[in-house]
């Protein structure tokens, strides 16, 4: 089992005329992940020279928190069904935090 604070980076190029749609989804994935157990944190940025990038700052109490996040209903159906289709690009970074 690890313990260790898991974060997620998500850096998303949404294809050209589907951002509204995206943002509308992305409020409802937001509402419904921000309440898992588990979840610290779940922000939206959107980039200021291209408001077609949007980037997600997620942080989750372990990697179990993180899986059962990625395998929620709500996950699959509106990420991986609905808005993913709507993007050009999605990079995903996972990664916890070294102690110094």
């Amino acid at each position: 089992m690890n313990n260790k604070t898991i974060t997620t980076f998500a850096k998303w190029q949404v294809k050209q005329g589907n951002l509204e749609a995206v943002i509308s989804l992305l409020k409802e994935a937001v509402a419904k992940s921000s309440v898992e157990e588990g979840n610290l944190k779940y922000e939206v940025y959107q980039g200021n020279d291209n408001e077609n990038i949007l980037m997600l700052f997620e942080e989750y109490t372990n990697q179990e928190a993180l899986e059962f996040h990625r395998n929620s209903a709500h996950f699959q159906d509106i990420v991986v069904g609905k808005i993913v289709p709507l993007l050009e690009n999605r990079d995903v970074i996972i990664s916890s935090l070294l102690d110094f």
